[in-house]
């Protein structure tokens, strides 16, 4: 590899908000098209635009939990260009005075040591329509502007980032950091979070940047980095048999995983900004952003390293559990006043994830709740009910809806651990196989084995298999 890479992403977050970003009308995702419009999101003559204030909320806390400067002072502005899923032929945004800058995310390199990527900028802004095309070539296209006007924040990275796999760990961060904060769902599918990324190569040990190519409309972490990993070889071939790269936009053929040109971009397209008259400066003190700043959740590297500290995780599971807020507060409240937390943890990353796989659902809506997991648990411990039993009262838990003592009784699965009826049981045994009896106590150990299974099998597999073992080997001493 005689090149380097240089990445930079641009990142589409919507913000999870009732409304829109400058008018009342519903985000609601998946409603009838066009129902959720009005002359503020149509742009309709005379229609004029309002700041939903929960959607600068959620700027602030995005652009503090991304260690980003917030601007006392910042400007909204028209981007004009038209497209037919925008109406009004611009979109309200913000360019020379943003509401956050000079940021960064800190990720583990390949080398597994920290980094920093920078972020030039995380701006408010308006969403456009939906075009959605006929399966026809030659058919219509369909225009939904339920979406215009849905507030989104666009995050710019520096181009710091020099690898296919830095860009996905990068984008996980981000995404981890605003779900974590309730800014966004971050929903792939439902369009909630989309990525642009832009890539050059230059020779290793230069300053100078090479020739950028733009990818537009990534929609998985999965396919920006397989999208990079091609640009990367087809750049290098490119150059190494000493032809040119020109500026161009690419789409990623996901079915072909190749980029494919989608226009020439030989110079930058001049969008025409201005402050837009309709929208005042806007004045964000600092009691607003201390007000905000003191209700941020924890975010998840230091959850991360609380996990492994407080309740003695290895780093592998704490990651796995923090991948998603959701899991992480479910551990906890399934750990709360238990006395074996790892154990938790462990029986979380296995049953409990291959149920929600099983199932293709999320941890909210997993119908066994942390407090039925803590009480399946405490069965477990109190000698109720044994580990194999309850992998199966689990199953029948999520398919269900039951608690583990409802199951448990239901079926007649509680063991035995009455010690009187449990010794009378093994001496029962005992008294049955004396050659066996004889040969354990000459040192054929492997017998012990067969002893117990007699127990078990008298009681129809439903005696605490400790309280047997000790029993048993009582008896035997004593004989």
């Amino acid at each position: 590899m005689n090149y380097e890479a240089v990445i930079g992403l641009e990142i589409h977050v919507q913000l999870n908000t009732r409304t829109k970003c400058f008018c009342g009308c519903s985000t609601e995702y998946g409603a009838v098209p066009n129902s959720h419009t009005c002359p503020v999101c149509l742009g309709l003559p005379g229609a004029l635009p309002v700041l939903n204030e929960e959607a600068l909320r959620k700027g602030v806390i995005a652009g503090l939990s991304l260690n980003c400067e917030i601007s006392n002072f910042t400007v909204f502005a028209r981007k004009n260009y038209f497209y037919p899923d925008l109406p009004k032929a611009y979109q309200i945004s913000q360019y020379a005075l943003p509401i956050n800058r000079k940021g960064f995310v800190a990720i583990l390199d390949e080398q597994n040591e920290e980094r920093k990527v920078g972020i030039t900028r995380a701006h408010l802004e308006e969403d456009a329509g939906k075009l959605i095309h006929d399966e026809n070539p030659r058919g219509p296209s369909y225009i939904d502007f339920n979406r215009c006007g849905v507030p989104l924040l666009e995050i710019v990275t520096e181009p710091d980032i020099r690898t296919p796999e830095e860009s996905y760990r990068f984008l996980t961060a981000v995404k981890e950091i605003l779900q974590y904060t309730g800014v966004s769902e971050c929903n792939m599918e439902k369009g909630e979070l989309r990525v642009d990324v832009n890539i050059s190569l230059r020779n290793r040990g230069e300053e100078k940047f090479g020739v950028k190519q733009e990818i537009k409309n990534m929609n998985s972490f999965a396919n920006v980095k397989k999208a990079l990993e091609y640009e990367i070889k087809r750049q290098s071939r490119i150059l190494k048999t000493g032809g040119s790269l020109r500026q161009e936009t690419r789409l990623f053929d996901q079915m072909k995983n190749v980029t494919v040109a989608m226009r020439s971009k030989e110079e930058a397209h001049d969008y025409r900004y201005f402050p837009d008259p309709d929208l005042i400066p806007l004045v964000i003190t600092n009691e607003f952003i201390e007000g905000v700043r003191a209700v941020l959740p924890e975010l998840p590297e230091k959850k991360r390293e609380r996990f492994i500290s407080q309740y003695g995780l290895t780093r592998y599971d704490a990651e796995i559990l923090c991948l998603s807020n959701k899991t992480a507060r479910y551990f906890e409240e399934a750990s709360g006043g238990y006395k074996n937390p790892k154990k938790m943890a462990n029986w979380i990353l296995s049953e409990l994830l291959k149920e929600l796989n099983q199932a293709k659902i999320e941890i909210d809506q997993f119908p066994v709740t942390p407090l039925m997991l803590k009480e399946l648990f405490e069965l477990m411990d109190s000698g109720e009910i044994s580990g194999k039993i309850a992998k199966e009262v689990f199953s029948l838990m999520a398919s269900s809806g039951k608690t583990a003592g409802e199951i448990v009784d239901e079926k007649g699965l509680r063991q035995l651990t009455d010690e009187s009826h449990l010794l009378s049981l093994v001496e029962e045994v005992v008294e049955e196989n004396h050659q066996a009896v004889s040969e354990y106590r000459e040192g054929k150990l492997s017998v012990f084995g067969f002893l117990v299974g007699q127990v078990m099998k008298k009681t129809k597999g439903k005696a605490n298999p400790h309280l047997v073992n000790e029993l048993l080997k009582k008896k035997i001493e004593a004989c």
